[in-house]
């Protein structure tokens, strides 16, 4: 996943500065969770720590849904000059076709042809079918290309992605209107006896494919033997229009690209609309706020994932702004007072519950984030994970996910870019079948102008005002109190928390200007878990206590752990408060004190009695989760 996707970002120009995950697993009690959790959590970080570039954040869920059928989603965020992006599309008849990178093996052999099944008993039997990357190899091809880049030598570049050879050789020739001929003996082998079949399918790591200019090969390979890579022309660009392949002196293929590539069947499934939820039929309420709290911060979707991000180097490279652990991370564009914030979200639970609604929500938490740190939100790439699309209800999920997802992007002003999908998520090896829920994974990206502007969770000091920006609407639906506290979840949760998309970006848009002005000492988002986690969170991040000692906004729950969309939790000193609250009138937003920052603990005042938790509880049931589960497994 990681080796992949790096591959996308520097086949462009960029120099990646950054690596991000979004990783969803079973129950943890599930037989080879633990198996998976430490396997995946290896190759993310020992990929990412040696090839050089930083893993910085990224979000974990667990639910019993995942348990036949992990998901890993890997995102990474590059820095290219504008003027020197390079694209795929091949051109020039006679133009030499180049192999750079590793050899070919057998390995990956098939591998898109399995992400597109879904996963049986015979599972073990597809081992083959996964690649296997080498991050020093990789780190190499990143310096070799980008040197190569650098010169005019290259008319244009792809990565051997899914189907190897096959895709980008087809994708380079189609999206230049071109045919090609290919001389598979010239392909660079590591394993004996390889048919062309196995070469053009083989998804083996760290290769690309180039067109260059005529004249420009010795120059190139130059460049690879010296970063010790394989470098062959294979071929060339001809006018045909036809795939043409060569092994050992007969033409083993003749085809038409265009069947490929642009006449690939245009499917119109049939879908079902997800039926909305009921309402809740009774609403419960809390009788210990306090024991709530602990349940809730060291759940398995809200405890610290230090256990995690420990193991990934998110400080390689030097130009880390702010580590895991903060609502978006912050990565400094080198050289400069600028810095790249960016963050990875979805809650699956709500596309489950309202799919159109779950994606608007998906685009918006990811917004809010970058917002949170001070950023302005620039774009997103999205992963759209589904179950079988063949299944009417399942296809429908997808077909609401993308309403949702394109009405939130319109409104925020916050396009996706790039993205890819994943579908026929299901295992029958759980026994009776298991879908996934709906995960549209979205990872985006935003600016700031100024790094030093930018803002943290944590609290600054002890005595500040504790603000609540955001309209409170108490909604307990899908909430993850009702979860973890009450067993309620799925359709019998009722609908998700809505997003009202134009307050949305008024409240975000007021958050980010007072962030800029100086008034905002810290900021965090509403999500998980309301308004009480994301105000712990903060205590946490600083090791400064809160008291919360406003009139309710309903019951006790609805006031404290409703996840009530556009929400930020936010502290200023006294002597910025009258200047906040009056630009906020004037521009139509809302924001209710909610308490101030103490020492030590967490204190919530009610009209009966107060509800208190130390700091160092607070942090034990919140750091616990992993290491308990994990123990001595690394």
């Amino acid at each position: 996943g990681v080796g992949g996707i790096l591959r996308d970002v520097f086949t462009m120009g960029a120099r990646p500065v950054a690596n991000m995950n979004a990783l969803r697993f079973g129950r943890p009690d599930h037989p080879r969770m633990k198996h998976l959790i430490s396997g995946v959590v290896r190759g993310i970080g020992g990929y990412g720590n040696c090839v050089g570039v930083p893993t910085v954040g990224g979000e974990v869920n667990f639910h019993e849904s995942y348990d036949g059928n992990i998901l890993v989603n890997a995102m990474t965020v590059g820095v290219a000059q504008t003027d020197r992006i390079f694209y795929s599309a091949a051109s020039g008849v006679g133009n030499p076709i180049v192999y750079v990178g590793s050899k070919t093996g057998r390995d990956g052999i098939h591998g898109a042809t399995m992400a597109s099944a879904d996963f049986a008993e015979d599972s073990e039997e597809k081992r083959p079918t996964v690649q296997v990357g080498d991050p020093f190899t990789e780190k190499l091809l990143i310096e070799a290309c980008l040197e190569l880049m650098a010169s005019d030598a290259i008319v244009a570049i792809q990565d051997m992605g899914a189907a190897g050879l096959t895709s980008s050789s087809v994708e380079m020739a189609s999206k230049g209107g071109v045919g090609l001929r290919l001389d598979m003996d010239k392909v660079p082998q590591r394993e004996t006896g390889m048919t062309a079949y196995e070469m053009m399918l083989s998804e083996s790591q760290e290769r690309m494919l180039m067109v260059l200019k005529p004249g420009k090969e010795a120059f190139a390979e130059a460049i690879f033997r010296k970063w010790e890579l394989d470098f062959a022309v294979i071929g060339e660009v001809t006018d045909t229009g036809r795939m043409v392949l060569v092994h050992h002196g007969e033409t083993v293929c003749d085809i038409p690209l265009a069947p490929l590539a642009d006449d690939a069947p245009l499917y119109d499934r049939p879908h079902v609309p997800t039926p909305p939820c009921a309402p809740l039929a009774s609403v419960p309420d809390t009788k210990d706020i306090a024991a709530d709290l602990l349940t809730l911060i060291g759940s398995p979707d809200l405890a610290s994932r230090r256990w995690i991000w420990e193991q990934y180097d998110h400080m390689v490279g030097a130009d880390t702004a702010q580590r895991p652990g903060g609502d978006a991370a912050v990565v400094r564009v080198h050289g400069t007072r600028k810095a790249l914030a960016m963050s990875t979200d979805c809650t699956p639970r709500y596309c489950f519950a309202d799919p159109v609604e779950g994606g608007k929500q998906a685009i918006a938490e990811c917004w809010r984030n970058i917002t949170a740190v001070g950023a302005t939100p620039l774009a997103t790439t999205d992963c759209m994970n589904f179950a079988n699309p063949q299944r009417p209800e399942i296809m429908g999920q997808f077909v609401g996910c993308i309403e949702g997802m394109a009405q939130a992007c319109t409104a925020l002003d916050f396009p996706i870019v790039s993205g890819n999908v994943s579908l026929y998520n299901e295992s029958k090896a759980t026994g009776g079948g298991s879908a996934i829920l709906p995960t549209p994974a979205i990872g985006g990206v935003g600016l700031l102008d100024e790094v030093d502007r930018m803002c943290t969770i944590g609290f600054k000091g002890t005595g500040d005002i504790i603000l609540l920006i955001g309209d409170r609407k108490g909604d307990l639906g899908q909430s993850l109190w009702l979860r973890e506290c009450h067993g309620i979840e799925g359709r019998e949760a009722g609908p998700p928390p809505r997003v009202d998309l134009a307050r949305e970006r008024a409240t975000g848009d007021f958050v980010r200007e007072a962030i800029h002005c100086g008034a905002i000492t810290a900021c965090h988002d509403v999500s998980d878990g309301g308004i009480l986690i994301a105000v712990a969170e903060m205590a946490l991040a600083s090791g400064i206590g809160a008291m919360l000692d406003q009139p309710l906004h309903g019951t006790a729950a609805q006031s404290y752990f409703a996840e009530d969309q556009g929400l930020y939790v936010v502290t200023v000193r006294d002597a910025a408060l009258i200047d906040l609250l009056s630009h906020a009138e004037a521009k139509g937003v809302t924001v209710a004190r909610l308490g101030r920052t103490i020492a030590n603990r967490l204190i919530v005042e009610l009209p009966e009695s107060d509800h208190v938790v130390a700091l160092a509880d607070l942090r034990a049931a919140h750091e616990g989760f992993f290491p308990k589960l994990m123990g001595d497994e690394l």
